[in-house]
């Protein structure tokens, strides 16, 4: 059965993803598609259409995000049963049924991770729970329950799970990086890396240098430790070395933070020549270069390292798996020279002893499996498809879209007309209001300056009511 014929005209039409959605809609609407009934294998469904399984299978997961269909491993998808859908004509719930959250840095930094009440999630920092490698985590979790509790009985070595760190230094020779597995410190997650390190190295007072447009929680977490942070301008081509000479030549910089790869929130990535240039500055003015490299696993071929380049003596090195794995999997790690990881060590120890070993086993379970580089190349060419839709969508609507790198989950774009003057605070608030969360650009600035920009996830945000609260915002503004 052919449901529909795609349209590919990206300027006048929705998206291919938004065609199948509502095509299966409307089919099950009319009771061609009735409940129960087995669909399609994504595979088929993309042959007999003309289409990507890539397209397909983003089409599938919203539709189950929307109780349209339901997935179940092993069986494929199946069409929701009547109760769980709204019958066709049903009037939708009013406005007073749900009552958005009051937008703020408390809410960003900490509510939000709770609150599952907004439906369109464009603001948030991880993969779809659909998109995630449940095959893997399931058979990891059954191979680490059925570890003996004897064997979990104790705190753990204070540097974490050893075969999982061993994984760790293997993983990073690929990269050029040669470390031992003392080395190698986890972490709960690479946010409570970049703490440990803040508090290890630095004191109140001290000048560090932060990248902006940059990372929100590490932003926050300098300010709560007293550091007079100034920041550099990140542009398409890394961070502008020439405002990180200067600032470095008039002030005692301690350390510059970068993220090296898709960087949160631009999604751009360093030039050789831009990492180049980064190291031979901390050479020449004695700072420490801390690179959060959380986003490398989202990246198809590769990109500079910079501990790789410049090694350990100079340069510490953060990521985790929240973007690979699972984000609620608080895996992270720390990579620096043997005597600085004992002093990181310590202060790990200090703030909340060992990490979870139950979780570093998981972690550890997914990556020997041999399946994960397999899943990465999926949800990289999902992302690069993502890229695409959305870069068409922001032309339509008239956005600036700061880089358009083609990979992992964000884009850095702002609206035409007076939002641009009225900000993208008041935009977000708006939003929130029509279930859609914003990530507003003034929570990626040091300085707080609200010039516009929004951070999208790409894989949240093609939905069809996203766009047209933009173009609703557009004529109201």
């Amino acid at each position: 059965m052919r449901f529909f014929e795609p349209v590919r005209d990206r300027k006048h039409a929705p998206s291919l993803v938004e065609q199948v959605v509502e095509a299966l809609e409307n089919a099950i609407r009319q009771q061609l598609l009735r409940p129960g009934m087995a669909m399609p294998s994504v595979r088929k469904f993309a042959k007999a259409h003309g289409l990507s399984t890539f397209t397909v299978s983003a089409a599938y997961s919203r539709l189950v995000a929307q109780n349209w269909l339901v997935a179940r491993p092993g069986s494929g998808y199946r069409v929701a049963a009547a109760a769980r859908r709204a019958p066709a004509g049903a009037a939708p719930a009013p406005v007073s049924a749900w009552a958005p959250p009051k937008i703020g840095a408390s809410w960003l930094l900490a509510d939000v991770f709770a609150d599952h009440s907004i439906p369109i999630k464009s603001g948030c920092g991880w993969l779809p729970g659909e998109w995630l490698n449940e095959a893997g985590l399931s058979q990891a979790l059954r191979q680490v329950s059925r570890t003996s509790p004897k064997q979990l009985a104790g705190y753990g070595h204070p540097y974490g799970y050893f075969p999982l760190r061993e994984h760790i230094r293997h993983a990073l020779e690929h990269n050029g990086l040669q470390v031992a597995s003392d080395q190698v410190l986890l972490t709960q997650g690479a946010t409570q890396g970049l703490d440990i390190v803040i508090r290890t190295l630095f004191r109140p007072g001290d000048v560090v240098l932060a990248e902006f447009p940059g990372y929100a929680n590490l932003l926050e977490t300098m300010r709560l430790a007293g550091l007079r942070v100034l920041s550099v301008p990140r542009n398409q081509d890394g961070l502008c070395t020439r405002t990180l000479e200067e600032l470095a030549a008039r002030h005692q910089v301690k350390a510059v933070f970068v993220n090296t790869v898709l960087q949160n929130p631009t999604g751009t990535s360093l030039s050789m020549n831009n990492a180049f240039r980064i190291l031979q500055l901390a050479e020449q003015y004695r700072y420490t270069v801390i690179e959060d490299d959380v986003s490398r696993d989202l990246l198809p071929g590769i990109g500079p390292m910079l501990v790789a380049m410049g090694g350990t003596a100079r340069v510490v090195y953060v990521s985790g798996f929240s973007k690979s794995i699972m984000p609620s999997m608080r895996v992270g790690y720390v990579v620096a020279n043997a005597e600085l990881l004992k002093e990181f060590a310590k202060t790990k120890m200090t703030l909340g002893l060992t990490t979870p070993e139950m979780m570093e086993r998981t972690v550890h379970e997914v990556l020997r499996q041999g399946r994960h580089q397999a899943h990465l190349r999926r949800v990289q060419e999902r992302l690069r498809e993502a890229h695409d839709e959305l870069g068409a969508l922001m032309d339509e609507h008239g956005f600036e879209v700061y880089s358009r790198p083609q990979a992992g989950l964000f884009l850095w774009a702002r609206p035409a007309g007076p939002w641009r003057e009225q900000g993208s605070a008041k935009l977000a608030e708006l939003a929130l209001k029509d279930g859609i969360w914003l990530a507003p650009g003034s929570y990626f600035d040091p300085g707080q300056a609200d010039t516009g920009w929004i951070r999208f996830n790409v894989a949240y945000s093609l939905h069809r009511a996203l766009w047209a609260f933009m173009r609703k915002a557009g004529a109201t503004a």
